[in-house]
């Protein structure tokens, strides 16, 4: 289905892998391009969000961090140079190294403190994954400085210095206004190699994925198109859809007519509406289908765009409908 959907990169979570059905297992198998049988690219994160995300289980030190794992207990360590074996053994295309995500709010002391330590952390990960055997993986760094743009330039200016394949801006969706994501976006990305690929990790609404391409960024993850469907939250081109209304009982029209996807080809909203309030699996399925298309139709357009020089007037548009709405 994700090739009909035509994506050319998807992102696998390398904590969860790590623990089931664990990277030695995935390696035997092929790794995850022949585990899941994906002849396109796959991007890994490190498991550094999952410190933060899991903080009730992990305990982080300069050496690693520490967690205990949310299936059984069993402790485990995570540390710069073990998450880079992991990842070569599931065997993606982009691995990401190990970082240190504070929430929001957190002070510049202690926010300068974790900058430091992932700045270290990213020169052991790139030290160990240089004295490796090489092959078609690369390993993108993560800069990370918080809230603080003084920060974030002093570790961008750092990890330049590892002259990367690509560069990932971390440490948003913590907690914070979307506001200030966009700022910290738009402080750290003129800081970043023009001929590299800029990945923003965690961001962001239909709406503002333009504005993250207006400041520079090529590439962006988010748990939002799978999580609002399976919450009943359908996006659209006229905005968000949200299926458990009654007015769609007896509505026979696709979640959008101008969509191609598999779920408006062959569904409607009614039916679809059905699915969630009866609980069926399958609208979990159906409604990310429609979701993960229109995310990626938008990226198509910005592309398009950018291609035609027609990219100020796109944001323009997408700007006026978002206060319209």
């Amino acid at each position: 289905m994700a090739e009909e959907l035509d994506a050319q990169l998807i992102l696998g979570n390398a904590y969860h892998l790590y623990l089931r059905p664990g990277h030695e297992t995935v390696r035997k198998l092929g790794g995850l391009h022949g585990f899941m049988h994906w002849e396109r690219a796959i991007l890994t994160d490190s498991g550094g969000f999952q410190a933060f995300s899991l903080s009730s289980l992990t305990k982080v030190s300069d050496r690693g961090v520490w967690f205990r794992s949310h299936l059984n207990g069993d402790p485990h360590l995570f540390t710069p140079e073990s998450t880079v074996d992991v990842q070569a053994a599931l065997g993606s295309d982009i691995m990401m190294v190990l970082d240190e995500c504070l929430p929001y709010p957190s002070s510049h002391e202690a926010t300068a403190k974790s900058m430091a330590r992932t700045v270290r952390w990213a020169r052991q990960a790139f030290e160990h994954f240089r004295g490796m055997e090489q092959g078609r993986q690369a390993l993108f760094p993560i800069i990370q400085g918080g809230m603080f743009a003084d920060l974030r330039r002093e570790c961008a200016a750092q990890l330049a210095e590892l002259g990367a394949e690509g560069y990932a801006i971390g440490g948003l969706s913590v907690g914070e206004p979307r506001a200030l994501s966009m700022e910290m976006t738009e402080a750290t990305a003129p800081l970043m190699p023009t001929d590299r690929p800029r990945y923003v990790m965690g961001v962001g609404t239909p709406d503002e994925l333009v504005e993250y391409v207006a400041r520079g960024v090529d590439m962006m993850d988010c748990v939002i198109p799978s999580r609002n469907a399976r919450n009943g939250c359908l996006f659209t081109g006229e905005g968000k859809l949200i299926i458990k209304q009654a007015k769609y009982k007896d509505d026979g029209l696709p979640v959008d007519p101008d969509c191609g996807c598999y779920t408006c080809r062959n569904h409607s909203r009614a039916y679809l509406r059905h699915l969630f309030l009866a609980g069926e699996m399958l609208y979990s399925t159906l409604a990310t289908i429609h979701n993960v298309r229109r995310y990626l139709d938008i990226m198509r357009q910005i592309r398009h765009a950018i291609q035609l020089g027609t990219f100020p007037k796109l944001i323009l548009a997408v700007r006026s409908l978002t206060v319209v709405s």
